[in-house]
């Protein structure tokens, strides 16, 4: 049982480096995109968007990380109220992201996207 617990500990850590390698290079892309795209508009709004879509993305692969190490290697009582207490705080973060970048919740996809005070 000592190998399986090894083995879904690296799973675990590979998820978490690649959330944070998404996180990283998508913020890197985000600098590349902003340098080169000359395109007229607005390009702060845009690099917002890609960094935030980012973060995202790595968030997601983070909980995904906590989850299968905390579940399938130490699954202790206080292990899963931690775990809960992380999830919903990234959840928090994800949802609160996403509100910025859509103008609107998650939940309300059918709905019009509020309209921006820096639209003209």
């Amino acid at each position: 049982m000592t190998g399986f617990k090894e083995a879904v500990e690296a799973v675990g850590l590979v998820i978490d480096s690649a959330g944070v390698l998404v996180i990283v290079i998508g913020i890197g892309a985000s600098a590349v995109r902003l340098a080169v795209n000359r395109v007229p508009g607005d390009r702060y709004r845009r690099l917002r968007q890609d960094i935030g879509l980012s973060i995202l993305l790595g968030l997601e692969l983070l909980i995904a990380g906590d989850i299968i190490r905390t579940v399938a290697v130490t699954p202790t009582l206080d292990g899963v109220l931690v775990l809960g207490l992380i999830v919903l705080i990234r959840t928090f973060l994800s949802m609160t992201l996403e509100m910025e970048l859509e103008g609107r919740w998650p939940w309300q996809r059918g709905a019009q996207p509020r309209a921006s005070s820096d639209d003209p």
